[in-house]
């Protein structure tokens, strides 16, 4: 029995923390004399131990043994012990974020087309003492890339696939094995392990973890429903997901309430815990409200912290025309559950979607625009054409998704209006292959306690070309704003009860972004990836204070 992967700090609060691993056979998994015994599935051995009695605001190293032979850390290992650290004393949390991160060699070619990785950067400062830790780290979205994998996995899958060549997919992820390989490729980098192995982890997923666009149209979903290979690609895709990813997005008390997850403990034969997951998965996607991929967590002073909301905007979808919505009914009442209807104050709400609530004005415009015309505003062509257009261009944002955006819009208002309204509304997104920060406001309610912001960083490693970088920095002119605003308007799109700005930004470098809570206060560090001496590291930006009045103290690096 041996450590495959992982591994993986997820959970952590005051006492207790949670640790993903996968093995290579059967057995027990230990760590800091907590044990689980490990559950299979498709041929794959998993374990989430459960560590309790960890001391407040402590850092505590461990190691993980299986059968009682010491597996993790790796003698090798350049980075140090992996550590469990509990909320600091002082209330003060460090969140970094940010997307899209491909996988590619650290050679000459690998730099050329991808650049360094900002993870291994961060991993390079944590370790080095450069810098304080995060207290968790997000990864919002496309953590592989199902539809492009890497040159390592394509060799893989024309290996075991030759027969496929010539199908559409025949380059594509298809099933669960296939899946596990995309995350040794993306997670078994040592600098990348030891990164994950110290610092807990939230993910939500993107398109790419599927496939490009996905969701993006009900005549998207329709013809690609239709495809024969897609109902193994959604079942991998779903199960995969659960087992990598949001398992460890959950609290103790919820993985005890988690069918699943009973399920894959309690169930004696692998084949009936693989056909159990795998009925999950097609039901998952096949009727969204089945299942939820939202999620929680509150760090910092129970009295008044930070809660961190990240909403699934890619699976819970409804798609068609008139009542498009980026989440469902089920899931957007989850949504205001878990932050108007929050048992306990909420100081700084850092709501989280891999894709951006506000976009650059004339982009949101744009796609305004094309959601209009694709429902019927400009007739039958105008319906094809804004297809073609939203396809073809991504234009699947909260800003096409008008129904979604007015009830984000409503939900600020609220919030901003509560009688313990927060002193921020950090809005953090990935995807957009670009990072940039945005000052907001409601136009109809005031909020001179409450600062509203969207946060955008991405991508990890996987940089864009000129040409899409040109097309950011014109929908953000003023000029083309007013342009596609009067378009948006032609098309019966009424404006929204919001305002913003791109304060910094678009920058288009990798990179990672840190939110960093101090009381009312939340600072934000702009970090961008270097390759410096053939060293991989991070270079400082931007510094800024999110205060209610305005941006303070912001200053460039």
């Amino acid at each position: 029995m041996q450590l495959k992967l992982g591994p993986l700090l997820r959970y952590v609060d005051e006492t207790r923390a949670t640790v993903w691993v996968e093995t290579t056979a059967a057995g027990e998994v230990e760590v800091l004399g907590h044990r689980a015994q490990t559950w299979s599935v498709h041929g794959h051995h998993y374990a989430l131990v459960l560590i309790e009695g960890l001391q407040p605001a402590s850092a505590t190293p461990y190691e993980v043994h299986l059968d009682g032979v010491k597996a993790w850390p790796l003698e090798e290992s350049p980075y140090g012990p992996s550590v469990i650290r509990t909320p600091r004393a002082d209330g003060t949390f460090r969140l970094t974020f940010g997307s899209c991160r491909r996988s590619a060699p650290f050679d000459e070619q690998g730099f050329k087309d991808f650049g360094p990785d900002a993870l291994v950067a961060l991993a390079g400062r944590m370790s080095s003492g450069e810098a304080e830790w995060p207290d968790a780290v997000l990864l919002l979205g496309d953590q592989v890339y199902a539809d492009d994998p890497s040159d390592a996995v394509l060799a893989k899958l024309r290996a075991a696939h030759g027969g496929r060549q010539g199908s559409e997919v025949a380059d594509e992820i298809g099933n669960f094995e296939e899946y596990t390989w995309l995350y040794d490729d993306a997670w078994l980098h040592p600098a990348v392990r030891w990164l994950f192995s110290t610092v807990p982890l939230c993910m939500l997923l993107d398109d790419h973890d599927l496939r490009d666009d996905w969701n993006t149209s009900l005549t998207w979903r329709r013809w690609v429903t239709a495809q024969p290979w897609w109902h193994d690609r959604v079942v991998g895709a779903y199960a995969s997901y659960w087992v990598y990813q949001h398992l460890g997005n959950l609290s103790p008390e919820q993985l005890e309430k988690d069918p699943t997850y009973a399920a894959m403990r309690g169930l004696d034969d692998e084949d009936e815990r693989s056909s159990y997951l795998d009925a999950f998965a097609w039901e998952a996607d096949e009727d969204p409200a089945s299942t939820r991929w939202s999620f929680y967590r509150d760090f910092g002073a129970r009295s008044r912290g930070v809660r961190l909301l990240a909403v699934d905007s890619r699976c819970s979808r409804q798609l068609q025309p008139g009542g498009r919505a980026m989440v469902d009914a089920h899931e957007w009442e989850w949504v205001r559950r878990h932050t108007i209807g929050a048992t306990q104050p909420i100081n700084h709400l850092l709501l989280a979607s891999t894709l951006p609530f506000l976009l650059a004005p004339g982009l949101h415009h744009l796609e305004g625009w094309d959601e209009a015309i694709s429902s019927g505003a400009w007739g039958r062509l105008g319906s094809r054409l804004g297809e073609k257009i939203r396809q073809g261009m991504d234009l699947e944002h909260w800003a096409s998704f008008r129904n979604s955006f007015d009830d984000l819009t409503d939900l600020l208002g609220e919030l901003v209006q509560s009688e313990n309204p927060p002193s921020s509304i950090l809005m953090l997104s990935g995807d957009v292959h670009c990072s940039y920060l945005a000052e907001a406001s409601l136009t109809d309610v005031e909020h001179p306690g409450t600062a509203i912001r969207q946060l955008t960083m991405s991508p990890f490693r996987n940089p864009v070309g000129w040409h899409i970088r040109l097309a950011n920095k014109l929908l953000d002119s003023r000029g083309m704003t007013r342009i596609l605003h009067r378009l948006s308007r032609s098309a019966g799109v009424r404006d929204v009860a919001a305002s913003w700005r791109t304060a910094y930004g678009p920058w288009f470098e990798n990179g990672v972004m840190t939110v960093t809570v101090d009381g009312d206060d939340a600072a934000v560090d702009v970090d961008h990836a270097r390759l410096v001496d053939g060293r991989q590291s991070l270079t400082s930006t931007l510094r800024y204070h999110a205060a209610p009045e305005g941006m303070q103290g912001a200053r460039r690096r």
